[in-house]
Formats: C-alpha cells, sequence, structure tokens
C-alpha cells in the first residue's frame, strides 16, 4: 500500500511538533516533508509558549507529553486560553489514565500513544485539517 500526503493539500497550513525525542523528530519530519504544509519542530514547552506569544497561525500541534520545562498538559492549557479551535493532537508513550485525563480535561482533541504509525498520522491530518478548510473559508 503506497501512501500519498500531497492528496491532502496542505500546503499554507501550519503544523507545528512540540517534541524533544530526536527519533520521533526525524518520523515526522520524513512524513511531512512532501506535504506542502510549513512544519515547527518545537523541542521545549517554554519555546512552545515563546512561538504562541508570536502570534502566528497554528492549524493543527502534534504535543507530546513529557517535553521539557514546560509539560505538554500546561502547554495545552495556555494555547486554549486565546485558541480555542486549533486541532491538539497528544502522541505520547505515556499510557497513563490519569495523563488522558489530565490532556482531555486540559483541552486535546486525541489522545494516541507511541508507536502511531503512518496511516495514523494522515487520518488525522485529513481529519483536522480538511474540516479547518471548509470553517475558515467561511470567513
Amino acid at each position: 500500500m503506497t501512501l500519498n500526503i500531497s492528496n491532502l493539500e496542505l500546503t499554507g497550513k501550519n503544523i507545528v511538533i512540540v517534541e524533544d525525542d530526536m527519533p520521533s523528530i526525524r518520523y515526522y519530519e520524513t512524513l511531512l516533508k512532501n506535504s506542502g504544509a510549513e512544519v515547527n519542530i518545537i523541542r521545549t514547552g517554554k519555546e512552545f509558549v515563546d512561538y504562541l506569544a508570536q502570534g502566528k497561525t497554528i492549524d493543527l500541534v502534534f504535543m507530546d507529553f513529557l517535553v521539557p520545562l514546560i509539560n505538554g498538559i500546561e502547554c495545552i492549557r495556555i494555547l486554549r486560553k486565546d485558541r480555542k479551535s486549533t486541532p491538539v493532537i497528544m502522541i505520547t508513550a505515556y499510557s497513563s489514565e490519569q495523563a488522558k485525563t489530565e490532556a482531555y480535561i486540559a483541552g486535546c482533541n486525541e489522545y494516541i500513544l507511541k508507536p502511531i504509525y503512518p496511516e495514523k498520522i494522515f487520518f488525522l491530518l485529513e481529519k483536522y485539517l480538511k474540516s479547518n478548510i471548509s470553517i475558515t473559508s467561511s470567513y
């Protein structure tokens, strides 16, 4: 089975990946390199908060739970203060039910355990970015 991310037409979309694990970062970069999307890799929660302060449009966030300085849950809480509708997908190896509950309460849209396969990434991109196209075009 051949996966073709170019069918998603992600040109003009800004995907932010908050992840400190280098193999995971390389994995995301490999999957998204031909998507047409702008992909911003952020390695710490503090960097993410600083990025938010710049006021740039963010179309989707892939958030790790255990990122340095400010954890993923707190990053989501900070994001949700001003950006209620930005989709946030928490992708983590941390399988605690308490963590999952906290993530949903903080405002994540999905909580997914690693490893995450390319088909799932593509499904999530289509699910959240395709639906955003019709929402944003009506403004």
